[in-house]
């Protein structure tokens, strides 16, 4: 029975995570408006910021930083911060999971 427990909320854990990051990346996509850019297009560990990644750069950063206190109510305030949570969508989706307000 506790084995069972436990499994579901990590299965729930890991469900609530997928859907956060396919909210961010449709987010994302539709708020920053990034054209040809589909959910399927975004890698999970991919960078957010840079050639590698989406291409975006520091104004996009700033519109980020709005669009997730907007749609999370979830506020970056230190740059050290938002450097480190923007790195891919994987850190970003566990900043946003880990600071929701329930």
């Amino acid at each position: 029975m506790v084995l069972f427990c436990v499994s579901s909320l990590l299965y729930f854990g890991v469900q609530i995570r997928m859907d956060i990051k396919q909210k961010l990346k449709q987010i994302i996509i539709d708020d920053l408006a990034l054209e040809d850019v589909s959910i399927e297009d975004i890698e999970d560990d991919s960078p957010i910021f840079g050639e590698s990644g989406l291409g975006l750069d520091s104004l996009d950063a700033v519109e980020l930083v709005v669009v997730i206190q907007k749609h999370f109510g979830i506020q970056i305030k230190d740059m050290a911060k938002g450097r480190e949570v923007f790195q891919s969508f994987n850190t970003l989706a566990d900043f946003v999971q880990e600071n929701m307000k329930q």
